[in-house]
């Protein structure tokens, strides 16, 4: 059995290897390709797809499943390791591989054309790419199959086990919950005022601070690099080789700073997966939901926290002369101030999921073709209307601002929101296990806490689903109570309600 395990590793190491080198290829794709390379690019992966498509759905792989499968006592991380083959030979077998290959190359050059589009602000120039998208997700549920809700299937890519059904009823609670505190936000007498971060600021100034943070974080540069794209990502190559992009804005100080933050908490959960699991498919995030509350619990529960400007508040005086006559409490509440927007990247802490559910309901309904591409700024806008009280001026700030869609993500949204709820109910284990949690983080040692993580989520990887994690963890299912309450603390604080 030992024999035939080895052997199953390193045959799902050339999956592996075919996977990076994909990534590798997307990366360079994204931060420095020249734009005539990108038809021949869309060749190269829909290629390297093809052939880790075959590995995954070969003889030689269904020989492997059905050996493993027969047997009991596996460890939890070969069982998981099996449970993660099968679930992807049953899913890739399904779907025609000459349809796969073509949804591959589509989606490279998708991207494309998002870019351009977003650049032209012009939806028209994306538009038949999506369509696209979209009847290819609806022919892969099709072949995938569903039982209540076609949207389902694709949940389940990002967040194994999570339905439409159970989504409709935490973000009901959660949509509540901010509303009602939307509510008391705006009959406070307290006025934030954040014009002290809209002066300008060079890329230089920017990088050099966020660099400085990212390496008080964790991130392990020796194991990384940052570097700039059109929209911010984090992508892997095993865990000694995790990279971060970013995107700088001159006259808005905490856009890139804590898209750095927010990006540096997903690469601190790779580059801390254990060495042990290369090999078996299962070396990086359990889920996206798990992901983004890794990312989401850096970027604000910890990055917007008081204690955590105790530290780094001086620092920024240091090296930022526009803060020149900018007190602490000033400089801590605008970091958190409340303010609808229109961009999902740059919304505030408590409006952010708002932006979330607004994607949710679009795609849920796109899916089950119950509205069409070629409505979809008209909608976008009436919903940013109803639920934000603001309205796009233009595409590029409206149905345009994410890429997730030129990428076939269908289904990745919803995970954002359920990391908000993740990391809160992982806070609240953290603080009842590190009395000195607070301490620490105002004296800028974060180490404890990145080691908390690792022990207890990162190093584990894929080896246990979502629910099991969680439970794991902190010994409860998953509950948004964690996260309101911690809305409510500090939000009650920042605007005296």
């Amino acid at each position: 059995m030992e024999t035939r395990l080895e052997e199953f590793k390193e045959y799902l190491r050339k999956i592996e290897y075919l996977n990076a080198a994909s990534g590798l290829l997307y990366w360079d794709m994204r931060v420095g390709m020249p734009k005539k390379g990108i038809p021949y690019r869309g060749k190269m992966l829909s290629y390297l797809s093809g052939e880790a498509y075959k590995l995954q759905t070969s003889d030689t792989m269904k020989e492997y499943i059905e050996y493993f499968v027969a047997l009991e006592g596996l460890d939890d991380v070969t069982k998981a390791m099996v449970e993660r083959a099968k679930k992807n030979y049953d899913q890739t077998k399904k779907i025609p591989e000459e349809r796969y290959i073509a949804y591959v190359e589509l989606t490279s050059n998708a991207e494309a054309a998002w870019e351009e589009a977003k650049g032209k602000s012009d939806f028209e120039i994306f538009k038949p790419f999506l369509e696209k998208l979209v009847s290819f997700n609806q022919e892969f549920v099709e072949y995938l199959g569903y039982e209540k809700n076609k949207y389902d299937t694709l949940l389940d890519n990002y967040e194994p086990g999570i339905t439409v059904e159970r989504l409709d009823v935490v973000f009901g609670e959660l949509r509540d919950a901010i509303v009602s505190l939307l509510n008391k936000i705006e009959n406070s007498k307290v006025k934030i005022d954040d014009n002290f971060f809209k002066k300008s600021f060079t890329e230089k100034e920017q990088e050099e601070f966020s660099l400085f943070i990212l390496e008080k974080m964790g991130y392990d540069f020796e194991a990384g690099r940052m570097d700039v794209s059109t929209h911010p990502f984090t992508i892997n190559f095993g865990n000694k080789d995790v990279r971060i992009t970013t995107h700088y804005l001159e006259n808005e100080f905490r856009s890139a700073l804590f898209s750095c933050i927010h990006e540096g908490g997903h690469a601190i959960y790779e580059q801390n997966i254990a060495d042990d699991l290369d090999g078996t498919m299962l070396g990086g995030g359990t889920s996206m939901g798990v992901h983004e509350s890794q990312s989401r619990y850096y970027e604000n529960i910890l990055g917007r926290s008081r204690e955590f400007w105790t530290y780094f508040y001086p620092e920024a005086v240091k090296r930022f002369p526009q803060f020149e006559g900018v007190s602490f409490d000033e400089f801590y509440k605008a970091i958190n101030i409340v303010e609808p927007s229109l961009i999902r990247t740059e919304s505030d802490e408590l409006t952010y999921s708002l932006h979330v559910i607004i994607r949710y309901e679009i795609e849920k309904e796109l899916i089950n073709g119950k509205i069409k591409v070629e409505d979809l700024p008209q909608i976008w806008n009436a919903k940013y209307k109803e639920y934000l009280g603001v309205e796009p001026k233009n595409d590029a700030e409206g149905v345009l601002q994410d890429m997730h869609w030129s990428g076939g993500s269908f289904g990745y949204f919803p995970s954002y929101a359920l990391g908000n709820l993740y990391g809160a109910q992982f806070l609240g284990k953290m603080l009842k296990e590190m009395p000195d949690y607070n301490k620490n983080i105002a004296e800028g040692n974060l180490d404890e806490i990145r080691l908390w993580l690792k022990e207890n989520i990162h190093k584990y990887g894929s080896v246990y689903k979502p629910a099991e994690l969680i439970k794991k963890v902190t010994g409860e299912e998953l509950t948004a109570k964690y996260f309101i309450e911690y809305l409510n603390n500090k939000y009650n604080k920042v605007y005296e309600l």
